[in-house]
């Protein structure tokens, strides 16, 4: 596990200090060591966070006569099986890990060789006699990978904050990453929030060549159902993978535990290492003094059942003080609050064990989120074809006006939905400001800037493409594409790194994710219950009191916090000179939301979301130059 980054070009030799510099910024990501390969036309770095080979796994690898030459970060499972098979093919690899095969599979597969991929991967494979770059992000968007280009040259890195220690690379504001941002609470790809900075979508290949970038899709999830006949076949199915998955993710040579959050899938992912080992288990929780967003007591019951070696923490408003080191982290606006308590999670965790197994994903491949039960009970309410857009007006003038979690707005966007395309009902469902929010809120110059664009027409895309034939397997292809490696992803793989630990996803693994694909809705979603063969198929493993439980998810008090502890926070970081001079949001609007959720109506994902841009644009564009570490940014914000 490695943070990567590096510059290639037609035109100059890379510098090597910049190298040295974009590496050392990520040096959470590989606190055990570093490597670079520079030449006339390369400069490819590496961070190592040792797990593989410890005593021999230095990057960057190369070929035996040193043509080929790459940077990895991630894990290849399946990396014993691809070494037998290059020696047998006559390749010499000098060492016992899995970043060396990289090079050689691509001297016998070329781009093709991610299809020989098992694993999570981001990674950079330089071809000297060709002076070509070839990028590669794994399928599902497990690590990241951001690069920008500008004729002559490409800089790739792990995280936006190794680009922006080029002073070449411009720190611009991109206005519809942001736009898109205060839809979903994170940035999409392609987009990073810089101007001319991109993230290399999951999935995808990037070549450079020449001065030009050419990207294509490797792989894209396949939700084409298949015929289903005997249900506790698929069941054991599904248990037979799910050990594999878990099996491969255990081979480690620094220690290993889990998070245990106290829903079913973490808990299937302990159960299924307990039986894989005939060690104990370390597993880890977090919990919150509100009764509402606790589950240790869910997670407690697993570790009781399994004997594991368990630890927890409890998060409070004054953990926040880990704000600045958030915002540091993530590199553009997130307003996924769960960052928190992940990042917690993360620091516990750090403290006993290298690498962490995690119950990422199964929400996604097993129909887990209440809103895929809400759009199924909606597909059944379809109305016909000729009333949809009289029911959407009907729906949209009962609401307009109407007071935020109102009988009536809820009637009104109700019907509004039923009179829309399928796209269009799940994006209210992932919209944090919803288009007309997003037009009060802005200022007449930003909204003329911004017209057109539409940020539910990429849900509609995604919609439009899949191969799912159901409304709500449209929503979980959605997710996959969209929210997994747009949010739930970014979460974990920042959070963790930020601590120097290893996060693996044994649910994500895309063999497991490919058979899960092809399950009908019904085995998913039926009559109501969410994850309907995932919860037959674990039952026999888990504690009675966690199969019907009420899905909680990952989430913090922070409509409360808001209103009491955090509430002078939001008050000066949204209502000050600073952010009212930026020309970008009214600061009336902005007061309302504020004067409304003190008042009970709850607004606290979009005060979130306005925070967190904030705390970004202070910490990296109103810097004069791009911050190497948390207490350099925050500029004119009081300290708290």
């Amino acid at each position: 596990m490695c943070g990567i980054a590096g510059v290639v070009s037609n035109s100059s030799r890379p510098a090597a200090d910049l190298l040295h510099r974009m590496c050392d910024v990520i040096i959470h990501r590989g606190p055990d060591g570093a490597g670079y390969h520079t030449d006339e036309h390369a400069a490819l770095g590496m961070r190592r966070l040792a797990i593989i080979d410890v005593a021999g796994g230095q990057q960057p690898v190369s070929n035996e006569d040193g043509t080929v030459v790459a940077v990895f970060n991630g894990e290849l499972y399946n990396f014993p099986e691809l070494r037998a098979e290059l020696i047998a093919r006559g390749h010499r690899l000098a060492s016992d890990g899995d970043s060396e095969c990289l090079v050689h599979l691509y001297e016998e597969y070329g781009d093709e060789l991610v299809h020989r991929l098992r694993g999570m991967f981001a990674f950079a494979i330089w071809d000297t006699r060709r002076g070509r770059l070839l990028l590669a992000r794994d399928r599902v968007g497990k690590k990241p990978l951001y690069w920008h280009a500008d004729g002559t040259s490409l800089r790739f890195g792990s995280e936006l904050k190794s680009l922006v220690q080029d002073p070449a690379v411009p720190r611009r504001l991109d206005l519809v990453a942001m736009h898109h941002y205060l839809t979903y609470q994170y940035v999409p790809a392609p987009w990073s929030i810089y101007e001319g900075i991109s993230k290399l979508p999951p999935g995808h290949l990037l070549v450079w060549q020449d001065g030009r970038v050419d990207i294509r899709s490797y792989w894209r999830l396949d939700v084409t159902p298949r015929a289903v006949t005997d249900e506790e076949q698929e069941a054991q199915r599904l248990r037979d993978l799910l050990l594999d998955a878990v099996r491969v993710r255990m081979i480690s040579e620094r220690p290993l535990g889990a998070f245990l959050s106290g829903g079913i899938d973490s808990a299937a992912v302990v159960a299924a290492m307990a039986q894989s080992t005939g060690e104990r288990v370390k597993t880890f929780s977090i919990g919150f003094d509100n009764p509402d967003f606790d589950e240790r007591r869910y997670a407690r019951a697993v570790a009781d059942r399994y004997d594991t070696d368990h630890h927890e923490m409890v998060v409070t408003p004054h953990a926040l003080d880990v704000l600045p080191t958030l915002a540091w982290h993530f590199d553009e606006p997130f307003a996924d609050s769960s960052a928190i308590p992940s990042f917690y999670v993360a620091q516990l965790s750090r403290q006993q064990v290298t690498v962490v197994l995690t119950g990422d994903g199964g929400d996604e491949s097993f129909g887990g989120y209440t809103r895929y039960a809400l759009m199924a009970r909606l597909e059944r309410l379809t109305a016909p074809r000729l009333l949809r857009p009289a029911l959407a007006r009907l729906g949209a003038g009962l609401a307009a006006g109407a007071r935020p979690g109102s009988p009536r707005r809820r009637a009104g966007r109700g019907l509004e939905m039923l009179g829309q395309p399928a796209s269009r009902r799940y994006a209210p469902m992932m919209s944090y400001f919803t288009p007309d929010q997003k037009v009060a809120l802005y200022t007449d110059e930003l909204r003329a800037q911004l017209a057109g664009v539409d940020s539910y027409r990429l849900l509609d895309e995604v919609f439009d493409a899949s191969r799912a034939d159901t409304a709500t397997g449209r929503a979980m292809d959605a997710d996959v594409n969209m929210y997994l490696p747009g949010d739930l992803l970014p979460k974990v793989d920042i959070s963790t790194m930020a601590n120097s630990l290893e996060a693996r996803a044994p649910l994500l693994d895309h063999q497991l994710m490919e058979w899960a694909a092809g399950l009908p809705t019904r085995l998913k979603v039926r009559g109501g219950e969410t994850k309907y063969l995932l919860k037959r198929a674990v039952e026999p493993w888990l504690p009675e009191e966690l199969m019907n439980r009420p899905k909680m998810g990952f989430a913090v008090p922070l409509a409360s916090w808001l209103r009491g502890e955090l509430r002078g926070l939001a008050h000066d970081v949204l209502t000050d000179d600073t952010a009212r001079s930026r020309g970008l949001f009214r600061p009336d609007a902005v007061a309302t939301l504020l004067r409304e959720h003190e008042e009970g109506v709850n607004h606290a994902s979009r005060i979130w979301a306005l925070i967190q841009f904030e705390l970004w644009h202070r910490m990296f564009i109103d810097t004069p130059t791009a911050p190497s570490r948390p207490d350099q940014g925050l500029t004119g914000m009081r300290q708290r």
